[in-house]
């Protein structure tokens, strides 16, 4: 599905610069027709995210979609995004990171609730992960900062971007990265280092994943948005990566013991 289809109903692009390849978060680049079926399931799936999100008693939230099947890595949800309001009442938006298909490029988007639930996911299930309070209002002053947004994003995508390298970067990374120079409130976090670096000091572990030596080459060899270079040698070749994953995020947000609060909502297929 091109971007300009897939946008016909949302918000313009962050980001400055106008993309013209589709943009992705790790589904096939094949292109889709919106059926009248897939777009009434978005729009059934905004509202119901929607309605639980104007319960939340905040304007920002993290939410998850499982827009591919990853149950062989025990996984559920692949892709997040920022949910953001200016003011209660207001509309929602989804701010995310979205990969250039067929490229290993990336850009910042805004979408709308239903837009994000278009890209033909596995299912129609979403993941909400609410911040207390006091977080909240350090987020949504973040995302009312684009420069400090874009200080947090690396143009150069790689789905499977090591959590702990500045090199690549994906659109769990760029969430959670985000979510550090938040939720730091102790230390300066302005840059991807300075995130990084606190993740590290305040012990997130991102999610370990064991894969082939066939997969691993083949990645590297025919997608230009998989690489493996930067992950360290002993896990390279001992075919495991390491990777921000909702679940990994979900699991360091909830262990935080802050008041972070976690709801799923079941599609209708």
């Amino acid at each position: 599905m091109s971007a300009r289809l897939k946008r016909a109903f949302a918000a313009v692009a962050m980001a400055a610069a106008v993309c013209a390849a589709p943009a992705y978060a790790g589904q096939s680049c094949e292109e889709h027709l919106v059926t009248q079926q897939s777009f009434s399931d978005a729009i059934f799936t905004g509202q119901g995210v929607q309605t639980a999100l104007d319960a939340t008693g905040v304007d920002v939230a993290v939410v998850a979609r499982q827009g591919q099947d990853l149950s062989k890595f025990g996984l559920k949800y692949s892709h997040a995004g920022l949910a953001f309001r200016t003011a209660p009442g207001q509309p929602w938006r989804i701010y995310e990171l979205l990969n250039d298909c067929g490229t290993a490029d990336s850009a910042l988007w805004v979408d709308g609730l239903a837009n994000f639930f278009l890209d033909e996911p596995y299912t129609l299930d979403a993941l909400l992960l609410v911040p207390p309070p006091q977080v909240a209002a350090r987020l949504k002053a973040a995302l009312n900062d684009p420069a400090a947004l874009r200080n947090l994003h690396q143009k150069k995508y790689n789905m499977v971007a090591y959590p702990f390298s500045t090199k690549y970067q994906n659109s769990n990374q760029w969430i959670l990265e985000v979510l550090a120079s938040a939720e730091a409130s102790d230390v300066r976090v302005h840059t991807r280092e300075q995130a990084q670096s606190w993740l590290k000091m305040v012990g997130y572990q991102p999610t370990e994943m064991v894969i082939g030596p066939l997969t691993r080459l083949g990645g590297r060899m025919f997608k230009a948005n998989i690489a493996f270079d930067d992950h360290p040698g002993a896990l390279r070749f001992s075919d495991r990566i390491n990777a921000v994953t909702v679940e990994s995020m979900r699991r360091f947000l909830l262990a935080r013991d802050e008041g972070w609060r976690a709801q799923e909502i079941k599609g209708r297929r």
